[in-house]
């Protein structure tokens, strides 16, 4: 059998008794970092005095190599007790995990995933935004026109929508939605459940003042659902590049957006 552990996203104190007790009944443990998990069960054992099978095997099973993992497998290897955990949080949601759970589906083998800690059901509460249907997107493309476009994507949903992204890049990232929805208020959560968690609620140029030199640690981004904008595979940037006046140019971005015209000239002034 297969059992799918969720691990707490900080802090320790949200480890279900479930969880620990999967854990500790597991004869092999697949990871997504060994060392991540084995420092886990450490703190699980001196804790809460919790004794764990003898010769439990740690096997690595992360993103890179999921696919030629599962690729290999044999049903009877889920003859024993399986767990999977991810280092942080829902296996399965930004992480190593669904391959496995298609693969106990297609062979007829027992699998469970136990609920627990998750930073995105986690930031879309505390988000506080009343639209109840939520869009995750997870993280987007790291550069070139795939981000734009995905970018674009998510903002015209028409759903609460929650966005993972690096410390490395949230920076970039609150650039180009002061780029493309300067007066949106959104929301920022850093570091959940952890001792410096922090909430963030403010248009993007507001939250790049409140945040310049101090951007480090895990941070999720939730966008309040607005009105369905028309997707196209011309973005605002081709429309830019092109050789045409301001309010020409201000008018075929209005047809992909859906944004005001007059709005999106004196936008386009500004720049």
């Amino acid at each position: 059998m297969l059992t799918l552990v969720p691990t707490p996203i900080g802090n320790i104190g949200d480890m279900s008794l479930r969880a620990i007790d999967a854990l500790s009944e597991a004869d092999i443990l697949l990871c997504e970092d060994t060392r991540v998990t084995k420092k886990l069960l450490h703190i699980i054992k001196e804790r809460y005095n919790t004794n764990f099978k003898q010769n439990q095997e740690f096997i690595s099973v992360h993103s890179h190599n999921e696919k030629s993992f599962v690729l290999k497998l044999q049903p009877s290897f889920f003859e024993q007790n399986i767990v999977y955990v991810s280092d942080a949080g829902m296996a399965g949601v930004s992480d190593p995990g669904q391959i496995l759970v298609r693969y106990c589906i297609d062979n007829s083998i027992s699998y469970d995933v136990l609920p627990g800690a998750n930073a995105v059901l986690t930031a879309f509460v505390a988000s506080g935004y009343i639209q109840t249907q939520m869009l995750f997107w997870g993280f987007l493309p790291h550069k070139g026109k795939d981000r734009e476009y995905s970018l674009n994507n998510a903002l015209g949903s028409g759903y609460t929508t929650i966005l993972y992204e690096s410390p490395h890049r949230l920076e970039k990232l609150l650039m180009e939605l002061d780029a493309l929805v300067p007066q949106k208020e959104i929301f920022l959560a850093k570091e959940l459940t952890k001792k410096y968690q922090k909430y963030i609620h403010a248009i993007p140029s507001d939250a790049l003042k409140m945040l310049q030199g101090n951007i480090r640690g895990e941070w999720v981004i939730v966008l309040e659902a607005q009105a369905v904008r028309n997707i196209s595979a011309v973005s605002e940037r081709d429309i830019l590049e092109l050789d045409l006046p301001l309010k020409a140019k201000a008018k075929l971005i209005c047809k992909i957006t859906g944004e005001n015209t007059k709005s999106c000239y004196n936008r386009l002034l500004e720049v």
